[in-house]
């Protein structure tokens, strides 16, 4: 069995499996059934002043018979007094030390509110801090959540605040409802910050309901823009850790969190480097004791590449993930139908000959039979056959030869430099 143990930002944890800030870290209770279940940690639902939250306040997309792909909420913070908060995680904590508790933390940009706050949560005994910059809705209309999280000059300066007066590590959890977020990455770690964690929601509106023309979920029929997380979010999140990951500026720790449903997404978010990872929907779909899967999975995953510890695999693919300049022009890869396992049913051929490259043949073998055959000097190997193509196997990306290497930035800095030995000969 391979270790599964992390040490993130100081933080040990028996496992990276933490549940995010959200409804299922909203109280003691539920908290410490997860702990029972098998979490390693759990980002307490986010503190501050108490708020009065709506009803309804979910949405969830349907895509294909598949439940929650994606899941919309127009909930806020904590709307249970900060003592109660309190009291339940010194409980907790007391009762499960060999656990992580994060406290995460949202109040208004204001020095002496940070200070008050952090010293009041970290009397009870968390492990540590994660600063609530991401949340889109409801209390980003009153100058906290995003509106702070977009502002990187805010970011740092809150961050600063916390770290004045705090004795535990500082996650700054990061806003993805911006252009670019390894700005505010950059900006919590010039703040003092020990982790970023990301993604928080993205802005969404799940939809509109054609009877009634409300939008989804409602209000007494009014509605407003929410938080957008579950699977579909995926590859949003894995992309923005990855860009900062690769930052050689953004010098801390990061914990994952967008879409994570399985052992093989913690693997991936690990991958791109992520020490730890944050769960939410998944939980909320199918209950704590998904993450049993999750350990076993991970488990035998190292185990079959021979890797002793979780820690050795963060980051193994970030060298792998680069600006599309420095990608090879000369690389090639075409398609191959594999006749044995090709079921006619003609995707591949649609797609091609409708929105992409007309390579695709319709002929008729020797049996009188039609197949499909790809024209391999017009293929550009852009793998839409393989991704409609209904049958695992029955379509093959093959790689064939392939000139010498060849980036645009390299042949840019050719092209310079050709022109400018031109203009010295002038």
């Amino acid at each position: 069995m391979a270790d599964l143990r992390i040490n993130f930002a100081g933080i040990q944890s028996i496992n990276p499996f933490w549940l995010a800030s959200a409804p299922p870290t909203n109280s003691g209770y539920q908290v410490q059934r997860a702990f029972e279940a098998g979490w390693g940690g759990a980002v307490w639902k986010t503190l501050g002043d108490p708020i009065l939250n709506v009803s309804s306040r979910f949405a969830s997309l349907q895509h294909n018979g598949q439940k929650m792909a994606g899941f919309n909420n127009i909930e806020l913070i904590t709307d249970r007094p900060l003592e109660i908060n309190l009291e339940e995680i010194y409980e907790t904590k007391k009762k499960y030390p060999e656990h992580v508790i994060i406290a995460s933390l949202m109040v208004e940009p204001n020095q002496e509110k940070w200070h008050e706050i952090v010293k009041k949560v970290e009397d009870v005994g968390v492990d540590g801090l994660e600063l609530n910059f991401g949340c889109p809705h409801g209390m980003a209309e009153r100058g906290m959540g995003a509106a702070s999280g977009q502002v990187p000059e805010l970011v740092k300066k809150q961050t600063y605040w916390v770290k004045e007066v705090a004795q535990t590590p500082v996650i700054v959890k990061l806003t993805p409802n911006i252009t670019d977020i390894t700005a505010t990455a950059y900006a919590a770690v010039q703040g003092g910050a020990d982790a970023v964690s990301m993604i928080n929601t993205i802005n969404s509106l799940m939809g509109v309901d054609l009877d009634t023309w409300n939008t989804i979920p409602n209000v007494a029929g009014k509605g407003t823009h929410g938080g957008y997380c579950g699977p579909a979010v995926k590859p949003i999140a894995l992309n923005m850790v990855a860009e900062c990951a690769r930052q050689s500026d953004v010098t801390v720790p990061i914990s994952g969190i967008g879409g994570i449903s399985d052992w093989k997404d913690v693997a991936e978010f690990m991958l791109v480097g992520a020490t730890s990872v944050q769960v939410c929907t998944a939980a909320m779909h199918h209950g704590f004791r998904i993450v049993e899967d999750m350990i076993d999975g991970l488990n035998s995953y190292l185990d079959d590449k021979r890797i002793h510890s979780v820690m050795d695999l963060i980051g193994r693919s970030v060298p792998k993930y680069t600006d599309w300049g420095d990608l090879d022009l000369n690389y090639k890869v075409v398609a191959h139908i594999n006749d044995d396992s090709c079921i006619h049913c003609n995707k591949c051929y649609i797609a091609c000959e409708d929105t992409s490259h007309q390579c695709i043949d319709m002929i008729t073998a020797e049996n009188g039979k039609s197949v499909l055959k790809v024209r391999e000097e017009d293929c550009v190997g852009c793998n839409l056959c393989s991704i409609v193509c209904p049958v695992d196997g029955a379509i093959d990306m093959i790689e064939t030869h392939s000139e010498a290497p060849l980036t645009w930035n390299n042949r840019q800095k050719l092209i310079n430099s050709v022109s400018a030995s031109q203009i010295m000969i002038g």
